[in-house]
């Protein structure tokens, strides 16, 4: 049996009978490889799940998907699954953790030329982050803050990540907020690191979750499950460098060598509230949110990972033994 944080029991997934298709919107970012691996790997057939994979620009372009039913699931930074959660209460819903920063993940990059040297000279400047509101703007507030300076002192605006260097290459922006391959990529080019956002007060920092509806979760118990399942062992998977070497270049555009040098973040086993509130307290700090948030009210209770049906084709990389997930305490 399963039991859930609250001590009541999950569902278990069926075994037989027709596939159930669940719509997944990830990132071509290291952040995402979880899904792929668990794809490739046979994890989500196992639990009797198809998966639908769309490319989404982040997590605040992902809510509307997930609200309005054209994703089920998606790749959600905890930055805007907390804004979600102060701004309409008990609609969204965090079913696994994904990826936390490591140093040299997340940099404020500039041109190999460029004047600006150090944080204070980002003064007037033109920021590019991926989306508004986001761990992007959190954290390039929090590296702002070290200067003496404000998000009102810099002009900050959204843009795709692959829009990026050519933006910081024809100088209609002056820095940009990016995490691999991106950041590896630049250098390549001659793009200079002017700050490592995940350091001090962000250092380890909870980047992001897979999220759903509390809807959805209500009116699906069994896919949920199933997809945490798959999940948390594609997470154990991917503690070997090696497998996410080879799945990069299988959903984002970066070569195997390049694949191979970039630097990685971590990929947690649990979902543990104490960890992801350091989010919530830093929002209210920079008045993301105008009152305290507990974020344990959007995390749900990770499943133990039960023996599966074998997959119908050997992996394709070697995988690590799977330990049994840590459940989020009852709220």
């Amino acid at each position: 049996m399963l039991v859930g944080g609250c001590g009541s029991p999950l569902p278990a997934a069926p075994t037989s009978g027709p596939l159930r298709t669940i719509k997944v919107g990830i990132m071509p970012i290291p952040d995402c490889a979880t899904v792929p691996i668990a794809d490739m790997k046979g994890y989500f057939k196992a639990e009797g799940l198809k998966v639908k994979i769309e490319t989404v620009q982040g997590g605040g372009v992902a809510l509307p998907k997930l609200k309005s039913g054209q994703l089920d699931f998606a790749i959600m930074n905890y930055t805007a699954a907390v804004l979600s959660e102060a701004n309409q209460p008990g609609t969204l819903r965090i079913v696994a953790d994904a990826y936390q920063s490591a140093p040299n993940t997340f940099k404020l990059m500039v041109g190999k030329n460029s004047p600006i040297k150090g944080l204070g000279d980002l003064k007037g400047k033109h920021i590019a982050v991926v989306t508004l509101q986001s761990v992007g703007t959190l954290t390039t507030e929090a590296a702002l803050k070290i200067a003496g300076l404000t998000a009102d002192d810099v002009r900050i605006s959204e843009m795709p990540l692959p829009d990026m260097i050519p933006a910081l290459q024809a100088g209609t922006i002056d820095a940009a907020w990016m995490t691999e391959p991106f950041i590896t990529a630049y250098q390549m080019l001659g793009g200079a690191t002017l700050y490592d956002v995940m350091q001090g007060q962000t250092e380890s920092w909870p980047i992001a979750g897979w999220a759903t509806t509390a809807d959805y979760a209500r009116e699906h118990p069994h896919e949920v499950t199933s997809f945490q399942r798959a999940i948390l062992k594609a997470q154990a998977d991917a503690q070997d460098r090696q497998v996410i070497t080879e799945t990069l270049p299988t959903y984002t555009k970066i070569s195997p060598a390049t694949a191979a040098t970039i630097t990685l973040g971590t990929f947690p086993m649990d979902l543990h509230p104490d960890r992801i509130q350091r989010v919530a307290d830093m929002m209210l700090d920079y008045q993301y949110i105008k009152a305290e948030l507990d974020v344990s009210r959007f995390l749900m209770p990770l499943p133990d990972i039960v023996a599966s049906p074998a997959p119908p084709s050997p992996p394709a990389t070697p995988s690590t033994p799977v330990p049994s997930a840590t459940k989020v305490p009852a709220p």
